[in-house]
Protein backbone atom coordinates (compact mmCIF):
# COMPACT_ATOMS: atom_id res chain seq x y z
CA UNK A 1 0.00 0.00 0.00
CA UNK A 2 2.71 2.51 0.40
CA UNK A 3 4.49 1.80 -2.64
CA UNK A 4 1.10 2.69 -4.32
CA UNK A 5 1.13 5.56 -2.73
CA UNK A 6 4.86 6.61 -3.64
CA UNK A 7 4.24 6.05 -6.86
CA UNK A 8 1.00 7.69 -6.79
CA UNK A 9 3.41 10.66 -5.20
CA UNK A 10 6.27 10.69 -7.46
CA UNK A 11 3.62 11.01 -11.08
CA UNK A 12 2.18 14.08 -9.34
CA UNK A 13 5.14 16.07 -8.54
CA UNK A 14 6.49 14.93 -12.18
CA UNK A 15 3.61 16.30 -13.57
CA UNK A 16 3.71 19.80 -11.29
CA UNK A 17 7.15 20.14 -12.43
CA UNK A 18 6.31 19.73 -16.55
CA UNK A 19 3.54 22.18 -16.04
CA UNK A 20 6.65 24.83 -13.90
CA UNK A 21 8.57 24.06 -17.12
CA UNK A 22 5.87 24.76 -19.60
CA UNK A 23 4.99 27.77 -18.04
CA UNK A 24 8.41 29.02 -18.14
CA UNK A 25 9.19 28.57 -21.34
CA UNK A 26 7.91 31.04 -23.87
CA UNK A 27 6.07 30.61 -27.40
CA UNK A 28 9.77 30.47 -29.02
CA UNK A 29 11.01 27.84 -27.07
CA UNK A 30 13.78 29.87 -24.95
CA UNK A 31 14.03 29.15 -20.98
CA UNK A 32 13.45 32.01 -18.93
CA UNK A 33 16.61 33.33 -17.33
CA UNK A 34 16.36 35.24 -13.77
CA UNK A 35 17.79 38.64 -13.76
CA UNK A 36 19.83 39.77 -10.57
CA UNK A 37 17.41 41.15 -8.34
CA UNK A 38 15.65 37.68 -8.38
CA UNK A 39 19.27 35.79 -7.87
CA UNK A 40 19.53 38.21 -4.44
CA UNK A 41 15.88 37.58 -3.45
CA UNK A 42 16.30 33.55 -3.96
CA UNK A 43 19.78 33.73 -2.03
CA UNK A 44 18.22 36.00 0.50
CA UNK A 45 20.58 38.80 -0.63
CA UNK A 46 18.88 42.09 0.23
CA UNK A 47 21.37 45.26 0.05
CA UNK A 48 18.89 47.82 0.84
CA UNK A 49 18.00 46.37 4.20
CA UNK A 50 21.43 45.62 5.59
CA UNK A 51 21.83 49.51 5.03
CA UNK A 52 19.11 50.52 7.09
CA UNK A 53 20.24 47.59 10.29
CA UNK A 54 22.22 48.56 13.17
CA UNK A 55 25.06 46.99 13.54
CA UNK A 56 24.99 45.39 17.20
CA UNK A 57 27.39 42.90 18.96
CA UNK A 58 29.87 41.17 17.25
CA UNK A 59 29.02 42.77 14.23
CA UNK A 60 29.68 46.11 15.21
CA UNK A 61 33.15 45.21 16.70
CA UNK A 62 34.15 43.99 13.21
CA UNK A 63 33.44 46.60 11.33
CA UNK A 64 34.49 49.29 14.02
CA UNK A 65 37.70 49.94 11.68
CA UNK A 66 35.32 51.04 8.96
CA UNK A 67 35.43 55.00 8.53
CA UNK A 68 32.16 56.95 7.86
CA UNK A 69 32.95 58.66 5.10
CA UNK A 70 30.82 61.30 7.12
CA UNK A 71 33.95 62.49 8.89
CA UNK A 72 35.69 63.38 5.58
CA UNK A 73 33.30 66.36 4.36
CA UNK A 74 35.72 67.12 1.31
CA UNK A 75 35.53 63.84 0.21
CA UNK A 76 31.48 64.51 -1.07
CA UNK A 77 32.76 67.71 -2.52
CA UNK A 78 35.66 66.33 -5.07
CA UNK A 79 32.83 63.49 -6.46
CA UNK A 80 30.31 65.95 -6.95
CA UNK A 81 32.88 67.90 -8.98
CA UNK A 82 33.33 64.68 -10.57
CA UNK A 83 29.60 64.81 -11.64
CA UNK A 84 30.27 67.98 -12.99
CA UNK A 85 33.19 67.33 -14.72
CA UNK A 86 32.30 63.87 -16.16
CA UNK A 87 28.47 64.83 -17.47
CA UNK A 88 30.56 67.45 -19.80
CA UNK A 89 33.24 64.94 -20.92
CA UNK A 90 30.62 62.10 -21.85
CA UNK A 91 28.63 64.45 -23.99
CA UNK A 92 31.25 65.44 -25.80
CA UNK A 93 32.36 62.06 -26.22
CA UNK A 94 29.27 60.21 -26.98
CA UNK A 95 27.69 63.39 -28.72
CA UNK A 96 24.55 61.93 -26.69
CA UNK A 97 22.19 63.27 -23.70
CA UNK A 98 24.21 62.00 -20.93
CA UNK A 99 23.28 62.56 -17.28
CA UNK A 100 25.97 61.43 -14.82
CA UNK A 101 24.76 61.25 -10.92
CA UNK A 102 26.14 60.47 -7.86
CA UNK A 103 24.48 57.40 -6.24
CA UNK A 104 25.81 56.53 -2.86
CA UNK A 105 29.29 57.00 -1.11
CA UNK A 106 29.84 54.25 0.93
CA UNK A 107 32.51 52.42 3.18
CA UNK A 108 33.19 48.29 2.62
CA UNK A 109 35.79 45.71 3.22
CA UNK A 110 37.69 45.30 0.33
CA UNK A 111 37.01 41.32 0.13
CA UNK A 112 33.28 41.53 0.48
CA UNK A 113 33.27 44.45 -2.89
CA UNK A 114 35.22 41.97 -4.75
CA UNK A 115 32.76 39.22 -3.40
CA UNK A 116 29.47 41.61 -4.14
CA UNK A 117 30.68 42.34 -7.85
CA UNK A 118 27.82 41.56 -10.13
CA UNK A 119 29.44 39.86 -13.59
CA UNK A 120 30.55 40.36 -16.35
CA UNK A 121 31.95 43.72 -15.49
CA UNK A 122 35.23 45.31 -16.67
CA UNK A 123 37.75 46.02 -13.65
CA UNK A 124 40.33 48.78 -13.69
CA UNK A 125 43.27 48.62 -11.28
CA UNK A 126 44.08 52.52 -11.14
CA UNK A 127 47.23 53.72 -10.01
CA UNK A 128 47.35 57.28 -8.33
CA UNK A 129 50.82 58.10 -9.13
CA UNK A 130 52.04 60.98 -6.51
CA UNK A 131 49.82 58.62 -3.87
CA UNK A 132 51.80 55.40 -4.58
CA UNK A 133 48.84 53.43 -4.64
CA UNK A 134 45.99 51.95 -6.33
CA UNK A 135 42.08 51.93 -6.64
CA UNK A 136 39.37 49.60 -8.39
CA UNK A 137 37.36 51.21 -11.43
CA UNK A 138 34.31 49.22 -11.88
CA UNK A 139 32.23 49.29 -15.09
CA UNK A 140 28.97 47.09 -15.48
CA UNK A 141 28.18 45.40 -18.36
CA UNK A 142 25.11 47.63 -19.41
CA UNK A 143 27.27 50.39 -19.22
CA UNK A 144 29.23 49.18 -21.69
CA UNK A 145 26.34 47.83 -24.36
CA UNK A 146 25.16 51.07 -23.90
CA UNK A 147 28.09 53.01 -24.82
CA UNK A 148 29.16 50.62 -27.92
CA UNK A 149 25.39 51.36 -28.96
CA UNK A 150 25.52 55.04 -28.59
CA UNK A 151 29.22 55.05 -30.02
CA UNK A 152 28.24 52.14 -33.05
CA UNK A 153 24.81 54.06 -34.47
CA UNK A 154 22.87 51.20 -32.02
CA UNK A 155 19.14 51.77 -32.32
CA UNK A 156 17.50 53.37 -29.10
CA UNK A 157 15.42 51.25 -27.00
CA UNK A 158 16.78 47.92 -27.70
CA UNK A 159 17.44 45.17 -24.74
CA UNK A 160 20.59 44.70 -23.59
CA UNK A 161 21.24 41.12 -24.17
CA UNK A 162 23.89 40.17 -21.66
CA UNK A 163 25.64 36.79 -22.58
CA UNK A 164 26.65 35.33 -19.59
CA UNK A 165 30.35 33.71 -19.75
CA UNK A 166 31.27 35.52 -23.31
CA UNK A 167 34.16 37.51 -23.16
CA UNK A 168 34.36 41.20 -24.18
CA UNK A 169 35.94 42.13 -27.73
CA UNK A 170 38.67 43.65 -28.77
CA UNK A 171 36.35 46.57 -29.87
CA UNK A 172 34.35 46.85 -26.74
CA UNK A 173 37.78 46.63 -24.80
CA UNK A 174 39.26 49.62 -26.06
CA UNK A 175 35.79 51.78 -26.04
CA UNK A 176 35.63 50.93 -22.86
CA UNK A 177 39.13 52.19 -21.90
CA UNK A 178 38.87 54.90 -23.60
CA UNK A 179 35.98 56.09 -21.58
CA UNK A 180 37.39 55.26 -18.30
CA UNK A 181 40.51 57.41 -19.31
CA UNK A 182 38.37 60.23 -19.85
CA UNK A 183 36.75 59.56 -16.60
CA UNK A 184 40.02 59.47 -14.93
CA UNK A 185 41.66 62.65 -16.55
CA UNK A 186 38.17 64.32 -14.59
CA UNK A 187 39.28 62.89 -11.08
CA UNK A 188 42.70 64.45 -11.84
CA UNK A 189 40.24 67.47 -12.01
CA UNK A 190 38.36 67.10 -8.99
CA UNK A 191 41.07 66.68 -6.55
CA UNK A 192 43.46 69.06 -7.55
CA UNK A 193 42.38 71.68 -4.84
CA UNK A 194 43.14 69.42 -2.15
CA UNK A 195 46.56 68.13 -3.56
CA UNK A 196 48.30 66.81 -7.20
CA UNK A 197 47.35 63.51 -8.29
CA UNK A 198 47.58 61.79 -11.87
CA UNK A 199 44.91 58.73 -11.98
CA UNK A 200 46.56 56.37 -14.68
CA UNK A 201 45.08 53.05 -16.15
CA UNK A 202 47.53 50.53 -14.93
CA UNK A 203 45.38 47.23 -16.25
CA UNK A 204 41.85 46.24 -17.33
CA UNK A 205 40.50 42.45 -15.81
CA UNK A 206 37.35 40.50 -16.17
CA UNK A 207 37.77 38.36 -12.97
CA UNK A 208 37.95 39.99 -9.58
CA UNK A 209 40.51 37.25 -8.52
CA UNK A 210 43.60 39.24 -10.32
CA UNK A 211 42.08 42.91 -9.50
CA UNK A 212 42.91 42.39 -5.65
CA UNK A 213 44.63 45.51 -4.94
CA UNK A 214 44.60 45.74 -0.85
CA UNK A 215 43.72 43.08 1.53
CA UNK A 216 40.28 41.68 1.92
CA UNK A 217 40.15 42.97 5.61
CA UNK A 218 41.01 46.77 4.75
CA UNK A 219 38.46 49.81 4.62
CA UNK A 220 38.01 51.37 1.24
CA UNK A 221 35.58 54.38 0.49
CA UNK A 222 33.48 53.00 -2.35
CA UNK A 223 31.68 55.38 -5.02
CA UNK A 224 28.75 54.62 -7.37
CA UNK A 225 27.73 56.92 -10.37
CA UNK A 226 25.05 56.56 -12.70
CA UNK A 227 24.98 57.38 -15.94
CA UNK A 228 22.20 58.02 -17.96
CA UNK A 229 21.95 58.31 -21.85
CA UNK A 230 18.17 58.82 -22.12
CA UNK A 231 16.42 55.12 -21.67
CA UNK A 232 20.03 53.63 -21.50
CA UNK A 233 23.03 53.72 -18.98
CA UNK A 234 24.53 51.81 -16.01
CA UNK A 235 26.63 51.94 -13.38
CA UNK A 236 30.61 52.97 -12.30
CA UNK A 237 31.76 52.12 -9.12
CA UNK A 238 35.28 53.87 -8.10
CA UNK A 239 36.87 51.92 -4.90
CA UNK A 240 39.77 53.86 -3.17
CA UNK A 241 41.56 52.34 -0.40
CA UNK A 242 41.72 54.39 3.27
CA UNK A 243 45.43 53.78 2.57
CA UNK A 244 45.09 55.45 -1.06
CA UNK A 245 44.00 58.80 0.11
CA UNK A 246 46.18 59.03 3.47
CA UNK A 247 47.90 61.65 1.97
CA UNK A 248 45.23 63.83 1.78
CA UNK A 249 44.00 63.09 4.97
CA UNK A 250 44.42 66.21 6.03
CA UNK A 251 42.57 68.22 3.11
CA UNK A 252 39.84 65.62 3.49
CA UNK A 253 38.90 66.57 6.75
CA UNK A 254 38.52 70.23 5.57
CA UNK A 255 34.84 71.42 6.23
CA UNK A 256 35.17 73.68 3.33
CA UNK A 257 37.61 74.71 0.67
CA UNK A 258 41.23 76.05 2.19
CA UNK A 259 39.81 75.45 5.54
CA UNK A 260 43.31 76.55 7.70
CA UNK A 261 44.62 73.59 10.12
CA UNK A 262 47.33 74.50 13.12
CA UNK A 263 48.91 78.02 13.38
CA UNK A 264 46.87 81.24 12.06
CA UNK A 265 49.07 83.39 11.83
CA UNK A 266 46.17 86.24 11.53
CA UNK A 267 44.49 84.85 14.45
CA UNK A 268 48.12 84.76 16.18
CA UNK A 269 48.45 88.57 15.61
CA UNK A 270 45.12 89.21 16.90
CA UNK A 271 45.36 87.51 19.71
CA UNK A 272 49.09 88.96 20.66
CA UNK A 273 47.37 92.45 20.23
CA UNK A 274 45.19 91.94 22.72
CA UNK A 275 47.49 90.56 25.13
CA UNK A 276 49.22 93.29 24.90
CA UNK A 277 46.53 95.44 26.15
CA UNK A 278 45.41 93.56 29.25
CA UNK A 279 45.70 94.77 32.05
CA UNK A 280 47.63 92.30 34.52
CA UNK A 281 49.00 92.59 38.09
CA UNK A 282 52.64 92.52 39.57
CA UNK A 283 53.47 91.37 43.06
CA UNK A 284 56.84 92.54 44.42
CA UNK A 285 57.78 89.83 47.10
CA UNK A 286 60.71 90.93 49.43
CA UNK A 287 60.91 87.41 50.62
CA UNK A 288 59.38 84.54 51.29
CA UNK A 289 60.34 82.51 55.00
CA UNK A 290 58.86 78.67 55.22
CA UNK A 291 57.86 78.60 59.22
CA UNK A 292 55.99 75.46 61.20
CA UNK A 293 52.13 75.90 61.44
CA UNK A 294 52.99 75.40 65.18
CA UNK A 295 54.73 78.65 65.19
CA UNK A 296 52.35 80.38 62.72
CA UNK A 297 49.09 79.54 65.13
CA UNK A 298 50.91 81.14 68.06
CA UNK A 299 51.27 84.46 66.66
CA UNK A 300 50.51 87.50 68.53
CA UNK A 301 49.96 90.79 68.50
CA UNK A 302 53.62 92.39 68.66
CA UNK A 303 55.45 89.26 67.59
CA UNK A 304 58.64 90.17 65.28
CA UNK A 305 59.53 88.31 62.08
CA UNK A 306 63.00 88.41 61.08
CA UNK A 307 63.67 88.64 57.40
CA UNK A 308 67.28 87.52 56.51
CA UNK A 309 67.42 90.58 54.06
CA UNK A 310 69.18 94.06 53.85
CA UNK A 311 67.98 97.20 52.21
CA UNK A 312 69.95 96.59 49.15
CA UNK A 313 69.18 92.93 48.40
CA UNK A 314 67.06 92.22 45.29
CA UNK A 315 63.32 91.50 45.10
CA UNK A 316 61.34 89.43 43.04
CA UNK A 317 58.60 90.50 40.69
CA UNK A 318 55.94 87.89 40.26
CA UNK A 319 52.84 87.87 37.76
CA UNK A 320 50.85 85.03 39.31
CA UNK A 321 52.93 82.39 40.24
CA UNK A 322 55.46 82.97 37.38
CA UNK A 323 58.89 85.13 38.23
CA UNK A 324 59.63 87.67 35.81
CA UNK A 325 62.76 89.05 36.92
CA UNK A 326 65.11 90.69 40.01
CA UNK A 327 64.72 93.94 40.98
CA UNK A 328 65.81 96.63 43.66
CA UNK A 329 63.67 98.21 45.91
CA UNK A 330 63.31 102.24 46.46
CA UNK A 331 60.91 105.10 47.01
CA UNK A 332 60.02 108.10 44.99
CA UNK A 333 58.39 110.67 47.03
CA UNK A 334 56.11 108.85 49.05
CA UNK A 335 55.95 105.97 46.59
CA UNK A 336 57.69 102.92 46.87
CA UNK A 337 59.39 102.07 43.82
CA UNK A 338 61.15 99.21 42.56
CA UNK A 339 63.99 98.94 39.37
CA UNK A 340 64.27 96.30 36.95
CA UNK A 341 68.03 95.13 37.28
CA UNK A 342 67.97 92.21 34.44
CA UNK A 343 66.12 91.34 31.69
CA UNK A 344 63.25 89.84 31.98
CA UNK A 345 62.95 85.43 32.22
CA UNK A 346 62.35 83.77 28.82
CA UNK A 347 59.10 81.97 28.72
CA UNK A 348 58.95 77.94 29.69
CA UNK A 349 56.40 77.71 27.13
CA UNK A 350 57.21 77.67 23.92
CA UNK A 351 55.57 76.77 20.59
CA UNK A 352 56.40 73.73 20.37
CA UNK A 353 55.12 72.29 23.40
CA UNK A 354 51.80 73.69 21.29
CA UNK A 355 52.67 71.82 18.28
CA UNK A 356 53.61 68.74 20.56
CA UNK A 357 49.65 68.96 21.53
CA UNK A 358 48.15 69.55 18.53
CA UNK A 359 50.03 65.92 17.19
CA UNK A 360 48.87 64.27 20.19
CA UNK A 361 45.24 65.34 19.66
CA UNK A 362 45.93 64.15 15.81
CA UNK A 363 46.61 60.72 17.09
CA UNK A 364 43.78 60.77 19.05
CA UNK A 365 41.66 60.98 16.40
Amino acid sequence: MSAENDDTDGAGLSEDWAAMLEAQEGDDGVDRVLNQDEIDNLFGFDASAAENVELSGVKALINSALVSYERLPMLEIAFDRLVRLATTTLRNFTSDNVEVALDSITSVRFGDYLNSIPLPAILSVIKAEEWDNFGLFTVDSNLIYSMIDVLLGGRRGSNVIRIEGRPYTTIELGLAQRMIEHILDDMHKAFEPLGQVTFKLDRMETNPRFAAISRPGNAAILVELRIDMDDRGGKIEILLPYATIEPIREQLLQMYMGEKFGRDPIWEGHLATEIYQADTEIHAILHELDLPISRVLKLEEGDTIMFDRGPSDPVTLKCGDVEITKAVMGHIGKNISVRVTRPLNPPKVTMAAFEAMDEKAEKIK
